[in-house]
């Protein structure tokens, strides 16, 4: 809800102009600064794509002889072999099934890129490493413990006595 304006000094004189209470910075004159300008540009632009969807439906309608031919002759059904879609389903018509082929394809390999790779935005490395306490699995570069430069062999010797040091602390607190 806007905020009315401050009460401004209605008594002016002809060298000072009332205020605006905008902030617009012109004297007497409230542009709408507080979004009035976006709405009646939008209004604007759906009002264009409406008209511009009404004639491209109005020529449709007007021309659609001329486009059925169009069509009819660029898929191959016009003029047929044996029967009437024997060239669609030979020329343009045999595209459809390589189409889903390929779409299914690409769908497959988006997923399991997706369910591999490092669950960071935006990295794409392979995910090889699960980060405790959480469903993510991230690369080295993401991974919080994995060193950057490669796992020294005194480091990897650590990192196994840290987890042979809490698996029997785990095991006496359970007996």
């Amino acid at each position: 809800m806007p905020v009315p304006p401050a009460a401004t000094d209605t008594t002016a004189t002809p060298s000072t102009p009332l205020s605006s209470g905008g902030n617009s910075g012109a004297a007497g004159a409230d542009f709408g600064t507080e979004g009035g300008g976006h709405s009646s540009m939008r209004l604007g632009l759906g009002l264009f794509l409406l008209l511009l969807l009404v004639v491209g439906i109005a020529l449709l309608v007007a021309f659609f002889g001329v486009v059925r031919h169009w069509l009819a002759l660029h898929t191959g059904t016009l003029h047929g072999g044996p029967d009437l879609y024997y060239n669609f389903w030979s020329g343009f018509g045999s595209d459809l099934g390589e189409a889903t082929l390929i779409s299914a394809v690409g769908i497959g390999v988006y997923t399991g890129a997706r369910k591999v790779n490092c669950h960071t935005k935006g990295c794409w490395r392979i995910g090889h490493h699960p980060l405790d306490g959480t469903p993510y699995i991230l690369c080295r570069h993401h991974h919080p413990d994995v060193p950057n430069k490669g796992a020294s062999h005194e480091h990897i010797l650590e990192q196994h006595r840290k987890y042979r040091d809490a698996k029997e602390a785990q095991e006496v607190a359970g007996h």
